[in-house]
């Protein structure tokens, strides 16, 4: 078995299904760190995602559980400048659920990487605007009784096809990881056997991205 080059510091099976498209071996080691929405740092919600990320990559390597580099996210809503994080119970998913119900928002996910060798992690945000479907009670509540409401931010998953993105912004970002950005820095960081993720992203969401070939190559996009 080959040696991984990467460690996910993540519990999401979104974002680990999502990094194995990204073709090399990684290792897999949950963090739990409180995530604090309420701190002054809510008023830059890109920000905020960012600490956010890099508390959990502070956790992991106090724990010792990298391996290779270390990566680590956390992912937020912003609807009228109010952060969603996951909901607590199911009473606060449906009310997320209403507030966003046929509203467009922003869903940003900070990153954090440590390179092998290193000990301080380096940030990025990726911010998509969403467009969310409107949704009846009926609606919501069968979403909720799926039971991934509670997991997710802003109660929910845009793979089960609550929202929507155009093609010039990134839908995996919606779903927990900026794929193609995180490519392009894991490259520039010089870990080696990359496969880009345009085509598997692509193929997975049925329409040809704008986004992404721009995101592989272009810091900072």
């Amino acid at each position: 078995m080959e040696a991984p080059v990467l460690t996910l510091a993540s519990a999401s099976p979104r974002r680990r299904r999502l990094l194995a498209w990204l073709g090399v071996p990684f290792d897999v080691a949950a963090t739990d760190t409180a995530e604090d929405l309420t701190s002054p740092l809510r008023n830059a919600p890109s920000v905020l995602a960012r600490s956010l990320a890099a508390d959990k990559a502070r956790a992991a390597l106090g724990r010792g559980v990298a391996e290779g580099a270390l990566v680590t996210c956390d992912t937020i809503v912003v609807l009228d400048r109010a952060v969603l994080g996951k909901p607590a119970d199911e009473q606060e998913a449906a009310r997320m659920l209403r507030a966003l119900s046929g509203r467009t928002h922003q869903v940003i996910t900070g990153v954090a990487i440590v390179s092998p060798g290193q000990r301080e992690p380096v940030t990025f945000a990726v911010t998509t605007t969403v467009e969310m479907r409107t949704l009846d009670e009926d609606a919501i509540a069968a979403w909720i009784a799926k039971g991934e409401a509670l997991g997710c931010a802003g109660a929910y998953n845009i793979e089960h096809h609550l929202a929507s993105v155009t093609v010039d912004e990134c839908y995996q970002n919606v779903a927990g990881l900026p794929l193609c950005h995180l490519y392009q820095r894991l490259e520039r960081i010089g870990i080696e056997g990359l496969t880009q993720p345009v085509g598997a992203c692509d193929t997975a969401c049925a329409r040809t991205c704008v986004l992404g070939p721009r995101a592989c190559v272009t810091p900072g996009l």
